[in-house]
C-alpha cells in the first residue's frame, strides 16, 4: 500500500474524476448553457417530509427557512440559541448553503420558550409543533426544486423541452454528483487509502463519508459504461432490478419478462454501491461489475473489511420524475421539479447544461 493517496488512482482515473467525465443521456441533443446560484434566489428548495410532527411529544418540529447558510452551520446556530448540545438537533437531511432552503429540524420540546432566539437575518422558524421522535436522517420523500438558470443560450427553451421530454420518458442517469468526490477528487483519494487500513484504525463519519465516495465513483463508472453502450434503457441477464414504488429488489431470470415493465417504468435498474450487504448480480452482470472492480484495482472483501462503515445496497441507475415544468423569465429559464431523496438536482440539470461540472462549479449542491 502506498502512503500517498493521489497514487492510488491513475492519471487517466483522476483527470476523469476532476473533470466529471461521464456521459449524459441526452447527448444527441444540444446543451443550453447557463449559470447556476448567480444570486440566492435562483435555487429554492423545500423538503417533503415523510410525516408531519402529531402536536405532542417530547421533541419540537421547527419548519424553517434558511438564506446563504450551510446545515453544520445551521445545527451551530441552533445549538448556541438554545443553549444545547449538537447532538440533540435533528435534521433528514442536509440542504444547500448557497439557496433558500425549507426543512424540518428538531430540539428538544424543553426549548420551545427560548425560539425566539433562533430567528435572525438568515435564519426563521416559519411554524413549530411537537412529536413524539426526533427527526432522523433520511426521514424525507424528497426535495422540491424551484431553480433559475441564468444566461442560456438564445433557443433554451425550445431545446430544453426537447431534453425534458426525453427524461419523462427514459429518467436521467442518476449519478452521484461530482460535489460528493470533494476537490480534485480528493475524498475519494483518502477514501481508498482508508480501504487498505486496518478496520480499528478507520472509524467515524469522517471515513464513512470518504468509503462512501469511493463507493459513489464505481457506481458512476458502471453507469457510465451503461450509457456509452447504449445499454441504459436495457434489461441484462442478472441485472438487479429495484421496483420503484417500494424499492424491492430481484434478479433478472427471463429479460423478455421485464422489457415492458421496464419500459413503462414500473422497475429501475439497480447499479451497485458495493458492499457486504449488497444484493449480488449474476451472469454477465456480474462480470461487469467484478470488471469495475478490477480496474479500480478493489475487490469485494475490500469493502467486507469495514462492512459497519460501507454496509453495500444497489441504486437505481435512473430517476423518472413525475413532472418538470420550463418556463421562460427575463434573465434565463426557471425549472421546477421533485425528486426523491439521494438525487442531485444539479445530475439532472446537467443533461440540459452540459458545461462545466467539475466539484467546484457545484459546490454545496444537495442530494
Amino acid at each position: 500500500m502506498t502512503e500517498s493517496p493521489e497514487e492510488l488512482l491513475t492519471e487517466a482515473q483522476l483527470k476523469r474524476l476532476q473533470d466529471f467525465d461521464f456521459p449524459c443521456i441526452t447527448k444527441e441533443l444540444p446543451g443550453i448553457g447557463g449559470v447556476l446560484k448567480q444570486e440566492l434566489e435562483d435555487f429554492i428548495v423545500e423538503e417533503i417530509p415523510v410525516y408531519e410532527p402529531q402536536g405532542t411529544g417530547e421533541h419540537l418540529f421547527l419548519w424553517i427557512e434558511k438564506r446563504d447558510v450551510s446545515g453544520p452551520d445551521l445545527v451551530g446556530h441552533l445549538s448556541r440559541s438554545l443553549n444545547i448540545d449538537p447532538q440533540f438537533v435533528g435534521m433528514a437531511g442536509i440542504k444547500d448553503r448557497r439557496a433558500i432552503t425549507r426543512q424540518y429540524v428538531s430540539v428538544p420540546a424543553s426549548c420551545e420558550p427560548d425560539l425566539a432566539a433562533v430567528t435572525i437575518d438568515q435564519i426563521t422558524v416559519l411554524k413549530h409543533s411537537l412529536h413524539q421522535n426526533k427527526l432522523k436522517t433520511g426521514h424525507l420523500v424528497g426535495n422540491r426544486f424551484s431553480i433559475l438558470l441564468r444566461e442560456t443560450s438564445s433557443e433554451a427553451y425550445e431545446v430544453a423541452v426537447q431534453i425534458r421530454d426525453e427524461l419523462l420518458k427514459f429518467g436521467f442517469p442518476n449519478y452521484f454528483g461530482p460535489q460528493r468526490f470533494g476537490h480534485g477528487g480528493r475524498t475519494v483519494q483518502f477514501g481508498l487509502k482508508s480501504l487498505f487500513r486496518p478496520p480499528g484504525k478507520v472509524r467515524g463519519k469522517r471515513a464513512r463519508f470518504e468509503l462512501s465516495a469511493v463507493q459513489s465513483w464505481l457506481f458512476n463508472l458502471a453507469l457510465a459504461e451503461r450509457i456509452d453502450e447504449e445499454l441504459f434503457h436495457t434489461a441484462l441477464l442478472g441485472d438487479v432490478m429495484q421496483v420503484r414504488k417500494s424499492g424491492g429488489p430481484f434478479v433478472v431470470e427471463d429479460v423478455n419478462r421485464e422489457k415492458e415493465r421496464l419500459k413503462t417504468g414500473e422497475i429501475a435498474i439497480a447499479g451497485p454501491v458495493f458492499g457486504p450487504k449488497m444484493k449480488m448480480p449474476t451472469d454477465e452482470v456480474q462480470e461487469r461489475e467484478n470488471r469495475i472492480l478490477s480496474s479500480a484495482g478493489l475487490t469485494l472483501n475490500d469493502f467486507a473489511r469495514h462492512r459497519k462503515l460501507c454496509a453495500g445496497t444497489r441504486r437505481p441507475y435512473s430517476i423518472l420524475p413525475e413532472s418538470i415544468e420550463i418556463s421562460p423569465e427575463a434573465n434565463g429559464l426557471r425549472f421546477q421539479f421533485e425528486l426523491p431523496t439521494g438525487c442531485y438536482a444539479t445530475t439532472m440539470l446537467r443533461e440540459f447544461m452540459k458545461t462545466d461540472w467539475s466539484p467546484d462549479s457545484v459546490r454545496d449542491s444537495i442530494e
